[in-house]
C-alpha cells in the first residue's frame, strides 16, 4: 500500500513538471525560440557587459514588442546602469505582457529594495510564491535580498 502511495505521488508530481514545462520555457526565454540577439545580449550581460546589451535588446524589443524576456532584460541591464526609472518601466512592460514571468517579477523586487520599498518587494515575493508551484531560485534570490535588506535596517 505504501508503494502505491509513493508511486501516485511521483506520477503525480511528474504530471505536473510535464505540464509545466512550456510555461517555465516561455518564462525563461532562454529556449531555441530566442533570438539571435537576445542570445548575444544574454552573454553579455552575463559577462557584465551591460551597455553593449542595451542596443540588441532594444532591436529585439522593437521587432517583437511581445517578448517579456527582452523587456525584463533591458530593465536588468538599465538597473545595473543605475537607470531606475527606465528599468522600472520595462519590467512592467514584462509583467504586462506575461503578469507571472519569474525573472521580471525577481528583479522588479530587487529594484524596490533599491528603491527602499520592500513591501512591493514582498508583493513580488508572493507572486514568485504562487508561480513558483515546487521552488525556484528567483523566489529563493529575492527571498535572501529581501531578509539582507531588513538586517540591514
Amino acid at each position: 500500500m505504501r508503494f502505491r502511495h509513493t508511486a501516485l505521488g511521483l506520477l503525480f508530481a511528474a504530471g505536473l513538471s510535464a505540464y509545466s514545462l512550456p510555461v517555465s520555457a516561455a518564462g525563461s526565454g532562454w529556449d531555441n525560440q530566442s533570438s539571435p540577439e537576445l542570445k548575444e545580449a544574454v552573454k553579455l550581460i552575463k559577462g557584465e557587459k551591460y551597455t553593449e546589451a542595451l542596443p540588441l535588446l532594444t532591436k529585439v524589443t522593437a521587432e517583437d514588442p511581445k517578448n517579456a524576456d527582452a523587456f525584463n532584460m533591458l530593465g536588468y541591464s538599465l538597473r545595473k546602469l543605475g537607470n531606475k526609472d527606465d528599468a522600472l518601466s520595462n519590467y512592467t512592460k514584462a509583467l504586462e505582457i506575461n503578469p507571472r514571468h519569474r525573472g521580471a517579477n525577481a528583479y522588479l523586487g530587487e529594484l524596490y529594495l533599491e528603491m527602499n520599498q520592500p513591501n512591493k518587494a514582498l508583493e513580488r515575493l508572493e507572486i514568485l510564491d504562487e508561480s513558483c508551484f515546487f521552488g525556484c531560485d528567483e523566489y529563493s534570490e529575492l527571498k535572501t535580498a529581501i531578509e539582507k535588506y531588513k538586517s540591514n535596517q
